[in-house]
């Protein structure tokens, strides 16, 4: 089978023989080249010996030449495959708890701060001025997560939890010391909110690079954090007034911010440091559709969802049912399991997307239940058990979401930026709207709390129905 022979020096040629030196142990693919090997010279010339040729085989670059980089790094995670386990990813829960603890919690808590405002600190305002606090704070939280994503994505976790902690501790204790409507703004809608943005992108971010097959769980897990806050804090802040006052009941829940922050501080850490540079905010991600629809679901579902937990104490007391205060106690409570089964689920039986879908559909349903509860404390706290449950999954599943549809794990934080700031812009319209419409009409209230829920599940339904068109051919890109 000799193509050609030719006079030339020994070392640089090779002789190739079809029969003896391919290696036929070498997988046959487009991935690998079976190698020769050079046998020993005997004679100024040797023959080359065509090989038999290989279809789809592709050559491997020439050991001489630098690799062809053209495809980019991977687009898993740094660090390689998730370890889903262990007692670094496990301390990352541990830490990811404490900081949902520390900012979802003081927002599920925002109720008492409303009674006891309206009541007592600002009471010639409106419950529409006054819940502006709560809905700024959480605003900050949910949209200063676009700035401080790709610092994340950058590989400097720690430094936005250090920073974001000292950031809450800070704003609360301004808190304490506020007497007039702009100081709470400042201190309490603004400065927390910031700290807490830090903190949260941190938790839902770091997580996915520690978590695959448990990724919901984890992230369920950390997110009941801020149910047992929204139990807590409140309870705290009841009773302490009461005995020492206002201030030194919000410098407390200040205190245990202190202490308890100090885990995720410690424990929060990269997997690994990105490799190479990167874009500081890469614009294809907003080129992906159903990336874009899920964005639109969150915006809708945090219209709606958080309208309970600001006013649930108030429409208990205007409806003259007992244990006004626990209903915002109840709500929490539902939302632990709320926030940690349907995460088992999704990890085990159901894409997070479809268990998502059900659970907003559900926390709709009751919304608009909610209408015909006037005079029952039993139904109030059934209904307030259940909503609980069926809005926690909301949070809890959001990042679970994001990340079983990203395209490239290196811009998760980048991602969960921009869908908070989706969800940010609908609180900044839900609660005030809310608080405006339920001195005239609760029922309107409640059904605007119902109708904007129906738009998120919706949404969540197209946001599947597009991703899955997507996978099996179909263009989930905008141009694509």
């Amino acid at each position: 089978m000799a193509f050609y022979n030719m006079h030339t020096p020994q070392q640089s040629l090779y002789s190739l023989d079809a029969k003896t030196d391919w290696d036929a142990s070498r997988p046959t693919t487009a991935d690998g080249w079976k190698p020769f090997h050079s046998g020993p010279a005997t004679d100024s010339y040797q023959t080359l010996t065509a090989m038999p040729e290989s279809p789809s085989t592709t050559p491997l670059p020439s050991p001489g030449l630098p690799p062809d980089t053209s495809k980019g790094p991977p687009k898993g995670p740094p660090g390689g495959p998730p370890p889903d386990g262990g007692l670094d990813a496990w301390l990352q829960v541990l830490g990811g708890y404490f900081i949902f603890f520390n900012t979802w919690g003081l927002i599920n808590a925002f109720g008492v701060f409303q009674t006891y405002y309206s009541t007592v600190l600002l009471k010639d305002m409106s419950n529409s001025s006054i819940s502006w606090i709560g809905t700024l704070t959480s605003f900050m939280l949910c949209a200063s997560p676009i700035t401080w994503g790709p610092i994340f994505d950058m590989g400097s976790p720690r430094l936005l939890v250090i920073s974001g902690s000292a950031i809450v501790v800070f704003g609360m204790m301004m808190t304490s010391l506020c007497t007039e409507y702009w100081q709470f703004m400042l201190a309490q809608g603004i400065v927390v909110g910031l700290g807490g943005g830090c903190l949260f992108i941190t938790a839902t971010s770091i997580l996915p690079s520690y978590f695959s097959k448990k990724r919901a769980l984890a992230m369920g897990i950390a997110a009941s954090g801020s149910s047992l806050g929204g139990i807590i804090y409140p309870f705290i802040i009841t009773n302490l007034q009461e005995s020492v006052g206002y201030g030194w009941a919000v410098r407390t829940v200040a205190f245990i911010a202190l202490a308890t922050l100090a885990v995720p501080c410690a424990v929060i850490k990269p997997r690994a440091k990105p490799p190479g540079r990167r874009k500081i905010f890469d614009t294809s991600i907003l080129k992906e559709i159903p990336y874009e629809i899920f964005n639109l679901a969150t915006f809708f579902g945090f219209v709606g969802q958080y309208i309970p937990y600001f006013f649930i104490e108030q429409y208990a007391g205007d409806h003259d049912i007992d244990m006004a205060f626990y209903m915002l106690t109840f709500l929490n409570v539902g939302s632990i399991p709320g926030r940690i089964l349907p995460s088992l689920i999704a990890d085990k039986y159901f894409h997070p997307l479809k268990v998502l879908a059900t659970c907003t559909g559900c926390a709709t349903i009751l919304a608009f239940c909610w209408i015909a509860i006037k005079h029952s404390k039993g139904g109030l706290i059934v209904w307030c058990l259940l909503y609980g449950f069926c809005s926690g999954a909301f949070v809890s599943l959001q990042g679970a979401a994001v990340a079983s549809m990203a395209t490239d794990m290196r811009t998760i934080g980048t991602r969960f930026g921009i869908n908070m700031f989706a969800g940010a812009i609908g609180i900044l319209i839900g609660s005030p709207v809310g608080g405006a419409i339920f001195p005239h009409s609760w029922p309107a209230a409640q059904a605007f709390c119902g109708v904007t829920l129906l738009c998120s599940t919706l949404s969540i339904v197209a946001t599947y129905v597009v991703w899955q068109h997507g996978k099996t051919g179909g263009h989930s890109k905008l141009g694509g």
